[in-house]
């Protein structure tokens, strides 16, 4: 009886410590940990490295849209509605400094995995970064253009996971490689100027550009009231302001653009200069039978306004584009001498549960010289551990025309009626 007894205290020792007041010995830990920078893998006096993941599961349901689209030519086209569940996308990225800590790097792998077996679904890039003080730092390689307040680099801290409403997709520009100049010009105004190759280089090889560099895109930021606006001038208050938050900015973007460097209407970065029914301006007879444009000259000029407090938020831009400087084939017979567009988006957002649970609602408006088309979204961020780092994300979005689409996006072009989609997105 008492060797049983005592077989019973030790086997309880040994399988429950917990039961005896007892933890087991905690791991031995390598590396730390940043929320929203990542893993520290390597920490010497020569240099850093650490490593950071974003990807999320989506499901999406395309099956509440019309299954054809008519253009403003008259010219009908169907749609592939789809349903499916994917690893949306996976970006791995490698970040840190090297023998002197104002010397910067970041290079990263970024998979489109809807767009298996397309020349751009997989994507190796990164840039350099020299920070000489708070006012000058000098970037070059990948760059994200600053012509609307998406690309200023506050991704993936958005309302909606990894896709942009469908103004600012229409009317925005991309990553190129480039050369960026950025910093403050006092504590609550800043800037960033940079200059590039094309309006999106991604999926466009060296022999596809043309013999000038005569990309730029500039913005300037002012916080008049708490001199910041969240996190990289996230979208949302997640932070949840005690103090009104206040932001006023305007981009300008400039670019000479050659059909042979514009991507294809499916690429990894699906960015091209569109007419407002959804029509590539470079796409053969677009403008009449025997036309084809080959060069043009795109300017756009974007406005962005917003406010934050306890957990609400009120955000708003607007968007003015010109094109012009047409050459190409039959553009003698052309009407117009440029195209003019305008539009705009409004996002409102509130906490109901402080860094738990948020709701949002959504609209953008293109309004151009082939159509107004537009989208309204309602949707809902969970974030289950109270942490930006993971979130579930449930959205409707009720199209009419969009102008912009792709395979990693939650439309297609030419959708019109609604999208069901979730997302479970992980950051760290």
């Amino acid at each position: 009886m008492k060797m049983k007894l005592l077989f019973f205290v030790v086997f309880s020792l040994l399988a429950f410590p917990c039961l005896f007041g007892q933890t087991e010995p905690k791991p031995d830990h390598f590396g730390s940990y940043a929320p929203n920078v990542g893993f520290k893998l390597v920490d010497t006096e020569h240099g850093a490295v650490t490593f950071k993941l974003f990807t999320y599961l989506r499901y999406l349901n395309q099956l509440g849209l019309d299954s054809t689209y008519t253009n403003a030519a008259g010219n009908t086209s169907s749609i592939d509605r789809r349903q499916d569940m994917q690893v949306n996308k996976v970006n791995l990225q490698f970040l840190g400094w090297f023998l002197d800590p104002k010397f910067r790097y970041v290079f990263y792998v970024w998979t489109n995995n809807t767009a298996q077996g397309q020349t751009s679904q997989v994507v190796v890039a990164g840039n350099l970064t020299y920070i000489f003080n708070k006012y000058f730092t000098v970037q070059g390689g990948i760059i994200s253009l600053p012509g609307v307040r998406t690309t200023e680099g506050n991704f993936p801290f958005w309302n909606t996971v990894d896709n942009r409403l469908v103004a600012d997709e229409f009317f925005r520009p991309s990553y190129t490689t480039g050369i960026t100049v950025k910093g403050a010009l006092s504590k609550k105004v800043q800037y960033n100027l940079s200059l590039g190759n094309n309006l999106s280089q991604l999926g466009i090889d060296a022999g596809q550009l043309d013999d000038g560099i005569n990309t730029f895109s500039g913005m300037v930021a002012w916080f008049p009231t708490t001199g910041e606006f969240g996190m990289n001038s996230n979208f949302g208050d997640f932070e949840n302001h005690e103090k009104v938050a206040t932001r006023l900015a305007g981009h300008y973007s400039h670019s000479k653009e050659d059909r042979q460097g514009v991507p294809s209407s499916e690429a990894f970065e699906n960015v091209a200069i569109r007419l407002s029914d959804g029509a590539v301006i470079f796409a053969p007879n677009v403008f009449g039978a025997n036309t084809q444009l080959d060069k043009a000259t795109y300017q756009m000029i974007s406005f962005d306004a917003g406010a934050k407090y306890k957990g609400f938020a009120l955000e708003g831009e607007y968007y003015i584009r010109k094109v012009n400087a047409f050459a190409g084939r039959g553009i003698e017979t052309l009407t117009f001498d440029e195209l003019n567009d305008n539009g705009f988006q409004l996002q409102a957002s509130y906490m109901v549960l402080p860094q738990s649970l948020q709701g949002y609602v959504t609209y953008s408006q293109v309004n151009g010289e082939y159509g107004d088309p537009s989208d309204l979204r309602f949707g809902i961020n969970w974030y289950p551990w109270k942490k930006q780092m993971v979130r579930w994300n449930f959205e409707y979005i009720q199209f009419k025309n969009s102008p912009v689409g792709g395979l990693s996006l939650p439309m297609p072009v030419g959708a019109n009626g609604g999208v069901f989609y979730t997302n479970f997105m992980v950051n760290f």
